[in-house]
């Protein structure tokens, strides 16, 4: 009883290390994170498309003219201008471009992130495969990564709409990810050959650990941040693809999104006649890619120690 009690007792103390490493490592790497200027600023505009995207559920409650797709104003049939009731003005039906501007933040966060990460999820755990087996199941991963890799994403996208008609936002989603993922799986594998050589990885074997149990508790642990680190730039051109592709007319004709917005501008021949139509939607997209290309600059800072001297040297 002794025994099992003092093992028990260890097995606590273990738990209990193992997470105040964890929340000693992200206090560490957030106090280097808030020291990024760009850092900040990036995560100042993140929260504030996060705020726009979740108020994009308010204005259709307040008032159904103010639904974004279906909403109409029932005294005016045309494109006008801002005003108080409609703060960015309407569309050439009547829609208020303030409830679109909101709903397209919400498509974009939902494009970008679950885009990012089915194509992250799929890299690391391809690259970490690659390169923990080696020999023939690296050969055959790696050249399935090195065919995809080489295919342009958005003229595939541009392919399969043209032979199946207008896709839905989720199967665009779907097939960013599916071709996104190859990059972050050489970077990920690149990672693994490295850790594989590591001393502690022989000593896991050494005591009999699976090769399960050494992938998942001793080598994805620390891909991890680097995992994330390539997430927040798949973000960025998962939205930039969505939105070049509603633009183009092969978007997801049920869903609003700043992109479509740009094509409804674009095709009603108010391109440069109505500014208020055509600017915001334009502004956030550049605006969200660049928060996220922030973050992720700051991200690679907080991970390479290197970058911190060289900033520290200039």
């Amino acid at each position: 009883m002794p025994v099992t009690m003092t093992s028990t007792k260890a097995n606590i103390d273990k738990k209990g290390l193992k997470k105040y490493h964890w929340v000693e490592r992200f206090q560490g790497g957030w106090s280097i994170y808030k020291q990024n200027l760009l850092g900040r600023i990036g995560l100042v505009l993140l929260a504030i498309f996060a705020l726009m995207a979740v108020s994009s559920f308010i204005p259709p409650l307040i008032d159904p003219m103010y639904h974004p797709m279906t909403g109409v104003d029932p005294d005016i049939s045309r494109t006008v201008g801002p005003s108080m009731r409609h703060w960015l003005g309407t569309d050439f039906m009547g829609r208020d471009l303030f409830s679109q501007l909101l709903a397209g933040a919400r498509v974009a966060f939902m494009v970008g992130v679950t885009a990012a990460f089915v194509s992250i999820f799929l890299g690391t755990a391809i690259g970490m495969i690659a390169g923990y087996m080696g020999k023939a199941v690296d050969t055959v991963l790696m050249r399935l990564a090195d065919m995809i890799m080489v295919m342009p994403t958005l003229l595939v996208v541009l392919m399969l709409a043209a032979l199946f008609g207008q896709l839905s936002i989720w199967t665009i989603v779907l097939i960013i990810a599916l071709f996104r993922w190859p990059g972050v799986s050489r970077v990920i594998r690149a990672q693994t050959l490295s850790l594989k050589q590591r001393s502690f990885i022989e000593a896991a074997k050494v005591a009999g650990a699976s090769h399960l149990r050494i992938v998942f508790r001793h080598i994805m642990p620390n891909v991890l941040p680097l995992a994330f680190l390539y997430m927040t730039f798949r973000v960025t051109s998962a939205i930039i693809i969505e939105a070049a592709l509603a633009f183009l007319g092969f978007g997801d004709p049920g869903t609003v999104s700043w992109g479509m917005m740009l094509q409804w501008v674009w095709k009603t021949g108010h391109m440069f006649k109505a500014l208020y139509w055509l600017l915001p939607p334009g502004i956030c997209i550049s605006l969200i890619t660049l928060s996220f290309y922030m973050l992720g600059r700051a991200m690679d800072e907080v991970l390479d120690p290197r970058l911190r001297k060289e900033g520290e040297t200039e």
